[in-house]
């Protein structure tokens, strides 16, 4: 058995998270994302055994996070609670009697065949979680690393933290969202359209934050727009995404990266309150004619293509 399964066999994984072993994944993410942000190295400089947590942290998400690990990992942990139940109910004799065989069955055998399945299956996940990579673990780490960045900025402007500053390239009607152009390589009579479909791409971009609106152009092959709903959102994955390997995407901002300047919370919270159903009714009418003009700009663009590849 390798030592990093021995070690985690020691961890009581859901007590570091503080959750139950019935909690969701999304409950087991949250749980590990308030957890790594109080005990996370950058934040405890002075805290020695913090490095040490945050790294038994994340050995928490990648097993509990996986299904085979979990089940391995549950597995074990079910065993080792059904063992230590049947020695609270024997007799202090008894108990004696049994410590004393257990000892001479380790030096005989250092394990049951029951022990050593369980425990080879739990190796077996943690090896191949380690040679796949995490990137769970990566992402949720990167985006742990981003909050206290912004926490310390936000400190040395005294509050006000403003995305960046406004310049060629950039947007700054901060009341349109963010939209981003989609192009691949597409012959035109393909009919899978290089690999790409609307279902396609939401699944693809929803992992970076909700998505408004995916319009393929029915015209034009290998081309799309994408509406988030966040500018963060969009800025994650005009960073991150590449699309497929046999055939990656070329993303772009369609009309220049908006501007965010976030309200404070308590200006937040007073518009929920306020916010009526006619306001909720005009926000939808002006989402609706937003997407059709986006629609409409799309339809231009593409016989403004079509005119000049025939001229």
């Amino acid at each position: 058995m390798s030592g990093k399964a021995k070690d985690i066999l020691k961890l009581d994984l859901y007590g570091l998270l503080g959750i139950e072993n019935t909690a969701t994944t999304k409950e087991i993410k949250k749980a590990y994302r308030q957890k790594a942000l109080k005990c996370h190295p950058d934040k405890n400089p002075d805290n020695p055994k913090a490095a040490e947590l945050f790294h038994q942290l994340s050995q928490a998400l990648e097993v509990l996070t996986d299904a085979a690990a979990k089940a391995a990992y549950d597995k074990v942990c079910a065993a080792k609670k059904q063992a230590e139940e049947r020695n609270r109910k024997l007799d202090d004799k008894r108990k004696k009697i049994k410590l004393d065989l257990e000892a001479r069955e380790r030096q005989a055998e250092a394990e049951t065949q029951d022990e050593v399945e369980i425990t080879r299956t739990l190796e077996e996940e943690i090896t191949r979680l380690r040679e796949e990579g995490c990137r769970l673990l990566e992402e949720e780490q990167r985006l742990i690393k981003e909050r206290i960045q912004r926490e310390r900025e936000e400190q040395q402007n005294g509050g006000d933290y403003r995305h960046r500053n406004s310049g060629p390239g950039r947007c700054s009607r901060s009341n349109v969202t963010p939209k981003l152009k989609l192009k691949w390589k597409c012959k035109k009579d393909d009919d899978r359209n290089g690999g790409y479909c609307q279902e396609f791409i939401l699944k693809l971009l929803q992992k970076y934050g909700d998505i408004l609106n995916v319009i393929v152009s029915s015209k034009k092959k290998g081309s799309a727009i994408v509406e988030f709903a966040t500018v963060r959102a969009a800025e994650l994955a005009i960073k991150n995404e590449s699309g497929l390997c046999e055939n990656p995407l070329k993303v772009s901002w369609l009309e220049g990266q908006p501007e965010v300047a976030p309200a404070s919370q308590s200006t937040q919270g007073s518009m929920t309150k306020e916010r009526d159903y006619e306001s909720v009714v005009m926000m939808k009418m002006r989402q609706a004619a937003e997407r059709q003009r986006l629609i409409e700009q799309m339809q231009k663009e593409d016989d403004d293509d079509e005119k000049g590849a025939t001229s």
